[in-house]
């Protein structure tokens, strides 16, 4: 099969690799179709996030279950699925308190970063990753459930309530995620970004956006920060008595927080990582009615990876959600993407 191999910083590389096979009872091989560019696959690449080289890039993926180990009972060929790249043992000490996203045994479990990712044509994964998606969820909508449940762990560490005013700093897909999600629990919400195209597009959808130079409003008890460089910019924003959910990856960027200016304030920094396993069954259900434009702006074949990442230069974005496709020779249902069993 045709894979997308990081090579290092700023360099990857489409190899064959053997087709995967069950190899594990519980072992299901998914035949991926498709699998949106995370910002974190981005960053890999310019350097500023760390993966195994010679790892199979990508993580949020959707497809057509394959073949299934002996021990699978859940799933069968052909079902469409959805991929939880977040792995945990399930009995280390913190997997069984209920904190399988601090699992203590995570090295080499990272689907896309040290564990083989789905920018392939297969992956194989134990059962438990692999959720069946209801049969009225199209697959482009369905792309978007393993960011969505990023979101909404994040969401849920910032205690968003009906008396909150929110500001989400980026309006990327994981930012206009995340405003979609506090428009249903905050009673006001207002997204900041730079980007002039990602600017248009989160206004065309939300009441309240404004570029950085622009005034908030009202001070926010709640910053999300989804860019992973704007710390400091969020804590300049942040009301006293509020909290700064810090939810953006980037291994390059450093803040000099001065502790006082926390404890005088009383200031909540919060990292919430990656989400626990009940997290993500809930974003399956809830993505299908949740009120969003068109993220899913661009879609390229396997083959055509340089220009799907081009489009999310770091000279400007051109793109929303990008997803590289791995379906060639699937038959399409009526919107481009594969339709039901």
């Amino acid at each position: 099969m045709q894979s997308l191999v990081y090579l290092g910083p700023g360099a990857a590389a489409l190899e064959e690799r053997p087709d995967p096979r069950p190899s594990a009872p519980d072992d299901v091989v998914v035949r991926v179709i498709g699998t949106g560019i995370c910002g974190t696959d981005r960053k890999i690449l310019l350097g500023h996030f760390p993966a195994r080289p010679g790892v199979v890039l990508g993580h949020e993926s959707v497809g057509v279950v394959s073949s299934v180990g002996e021990a699978v009972t859940g799933l069968a060929e052909g079902d469409r699925v959805v991929v939880n790249p977040t792995l945990y043992c399930g009995h280390c000490a913190r997997c069984r308190r209920g904190a399988t996203n601090h699992c203590l045994n995570k090295s080499g479990t990272e689907v896309g970063v040290d564990r083989d990712g789905t920018f392939a044509e297969f992956v194989v994964l134990p059962e438990r990753f692999v959720s069946p998606l209801p049969a009225n969820l199209p697959f482009r909508r369905a792309v978007l459930i393993e960011p969505l449940a990023c979101v909404l762990n994040n969401v849920r560490a910032g205690g968003v309530g009906y008396d909150d005013v929110v500001v989400v700093l980026g309006a990327g897909p994981i930012g206009m995620l995340v405003a979609a999600v506090c428009e249903r629990l905050a009673r006001r919400v207002v997204v900041v970004e730079a980007d002039p195209y990602r600017l248009d597009l989160a206004r065309s959808r939300f009441r309240r956006v404004v570029s950085p130079a622009e005034d908030v409003g009202e001070a926010p008890s709640v910053v999300v920060e989804t860019t992973g460089n704007h710390l400091d910019e969020a804590l300049g924003l942040v009301a006293d008595g509020g909290r700064v959910v810090v939810m953006g990856f980037d291994d390059s960027y450093t803040s000099q927080v001065t502790p006082l200016r926390l404890t005088n304030r009383g200031i909540s920094v919060i990292g919430a990582g990656d989400y626990p396993a009940e997290v993500f069954p809930q974003a399956v259900d809830l993505i299908g009615g949740l009120d969003l434009p068109e993220l899913v702006t661009h879609e390229f074949p396997l083959a055509d990876h340089e220009a799907a990442f081009g489009a999310l230069s770091v000279l400007g974005y051109s793109a929303m959600k990008v997803v590289i496709r791995s379906d060639a020779g699937v038959p399409a249902g009526p919107d481009g993407w594969p339709g039901e069993r």
